[in-house]
C-alpha cells in the first residue's frame, strides 16, 4: 500500500463490498474476501459459434457489429465463388450471390448496405453495390487490384487502399463515382483495413515482406502511426481509426495472435482459437469483432465471436 501511495498519492480504499460502478483503474481492496481487486481492460476471450455454410478463403466480410455481418466470395476449394452469406449473430443465411464470382474481392458497409469491389478473376475494377437483398454493378474503380484495404459505413461512401502488387493508390466513393485522393505512403498488398470513408485505419501487408506498418487517413492523407508488434498479411481488421482488432493473417503459416488498437498503440491480446489466414471479419471495436472462415492448409467455415473490456479482477489474496 505505501508503494501505491508513493505513486498515486493515495492509499487503496477498503470496502466491504466490490464498488457497483467502479472507474477504469480503480484499485480497493476487498475486506469480506480478504481480496486486491482492481477495474482494468481485459484481455478479451473468443468464443466459437456457429460456421459458414459454405467453407472458403479468401472471402472479405463487411459489417459494423458483432451480430450483423456479411460473408462475400471467396475460395471454396478448388474454385472461385460469388456466393454470400449474412450473419445475424447466431446464424449464417445464404442470400443472392454477387453478379461476378470473386476470391481476394475487397468490401465495406453493413450487411444491408455494402460495396464490393475489385478482386481476382475479373479484371479487378468490378464494384458491386448490396442493398440488403441484391447486388448491383455499378461505376469501376480506376485502378484495378485483389488483396487490397477497404474502409466505409454503407454503400454511398466508401475509401479502397492498397492491393497486389504494392499498389499505394487509393480512391473515395461517393455512391456514384470513384475518385483518386492521395495514397498510401507505404503500397502493400494483402493489407487491411477498417473505419469510415473520411476516418480509416491501413495495418499488415506485404511490402514484400510481412509489414507492420499503420497507417491513419484523416480524410485528406494518410500518416504512419506506431506499428504492429508482429508483421501480419492476409489478416482481418474490425473497428475504427481509433479502436481496432487486428486477427488472423499469417507469417508464412496461419496464425493465431490478435492485437487490439487503441488508438495510439497496438497491444497483443488473447488468441484466437482457430489458427486461420485469407480470412473474413466484422465488428464495432477493439473489444467487439467477428472473425469467419479462412484457410489452415484447407478452407474453413469456423466462425468465432471476439469480446474484451474493462472488467473486475482479482490482483491478490490475502
Amino acid at each position: 500500500m505505501s508503494d501505491y501511495k508513493s505513486i498515486k498519492g493515495f492509499t487503496i480504499q477498503e470496502v466491504a463490498s466490490d464498488p457497483p460502478a467502479p472507474l477504469e483503474g480503480q484499485v480497493w481492496y476487498n475486506t469480506t474476501t480478504s481480496a486486491l481487486k482492481g477495474y482494468i481492460n481485459s484481455p478479451g476471450a473468443w468464443a466459437t459459434v456457429n460456421d459458414l455454410n459454405s467453407a472458403r478463403s479468401h472471402l472479405i466480410g463487411t459489417g459494423l457489429t458483432q451480430t450483423a455481418a456479411l460473408a462475400i466470395g471467396g475460395n471454396l476449394d478448388p474454385g472461385i465463388v460469388a456466393i454470400t452469406e449474412s450473419w445475424n449473430g447466431t446464424n449464417w443465411t445464404e442470400v443472392n450471390d454477387l453478379n461476378l464470382a470473386r476470391q481476394q474481392i475487397i468490401g465495406t458497409g453493413s450487411n444491408t448496405s455494402a460495396l464490393g469491389f475489385a478482386g481476382e478473376l475479373g479484371p479487378g475494377v468490378e464494384n458491386e453495390s448490396w442493398n440488403g437483398t441484391n447486388w448491383t454493378e455499378v461505376n469501376n474503380l480506376n485502378t484495378a487490384r485483389e488483396a487490397g484495404g477497404g474502409a466505409g459505413v454503407n454503400n454511398t461512401s466508401s475509401l479502397c487502399f492498397g492491393g497486389q502488387s504494392t499498389v499505394a493508390n487509393t480512391e473515395s466513393w461517393n455512391g456514384s463515382n470513384w475518385t483518386e485522393v492521395n495514397d498510401l505512403n507505404t503500397g502493400r498488398g494483402y493489407i487491411a483495413g477498417a473505419g469510415t470513408a473520411t476516418a480509416a485505419i491501413a495495418c499488415g501487408g506485404s511490402v514484400p515482406t510481412y509489414s507492420t506498418l499503420t497507417e491513419i487517413w484523416n480524410g485528406t492523407n494518410w500518416t504512419e502511426v506506431n506499428d504492429l508488434n508482429t508483421g501480419i498479411r492476409r489478416h482481418g481488421l474490425a473497428g475504427i481509426s481509433t479502436s481496432a482488432v487486428k486477427m488472423g493473417g499469417d507469417t508464412g503459416n496461419p496464425d493465431k495472435p490478435v492485437e487490439r488498437w487503441n488508438g495510439t498503440n497496438w497491444t497483443e491480446v488473447s488468441e484466437s482459437n482457430t489458427p486461420r489466414t485469407r480470412v473474413g471479419s466484422a465488428g464495432a471495436s477493439n473489444a467487439s469483432a467477428l472473425l469467419f472462415g479462412g484457410s489452415i492448409g484447407p478452407s474453413i467455415a469456423a466462425t468465432e465471436e471476439f469480446t474484451a473490456g474493462v472488467t473486475t479482477k482479482t490482483l491478490s489474496t490475502g
